[in-house]
């Protein structure tokens, strides 16, 4: 299987600054809180293809700004919105 090297500083600042909790991350990717804080205190972090492409789908970023590929940017830093009820029973 192969394996990608992430930042684990910008894996970090957009987890916070998206208002993200290490125990809901952790849950939603597949591993312990444990794990993620391990992973979040190393400088880098080799993980597998999964389990980035499970953390950039939570984070909602590219897996790309996790390798440090794409750089962080602005719109990476905001918190994510709630998804609002579109049915009209929450009016």
């Amino acid at each position: 299987m192969a394996e990608l090297q992430i930042k684990t500083g910008q894996l970090k600042a957009i987890r916070v600054a998206r208002k993200i909790g290490r125990p809901k991350l952790a849950k939603q990717v597949g591993i312990t809180e444990r794990q993620l804080a391990k992973i979040e205190k190393s400088e880098t972090a080799k993980l597998s293809r999964n389990a980035v492409s499970r953390l950039s789908a939570a984070l909602q970023i590219s897996s790309m700004t996790l390798t440090g590929e794409f750089p962080v940017v602005e719109s990476d830093l905001h918190a994510i919105e709630k998804p609002k009820c579109t049915t009209g029973c929450c009016s």
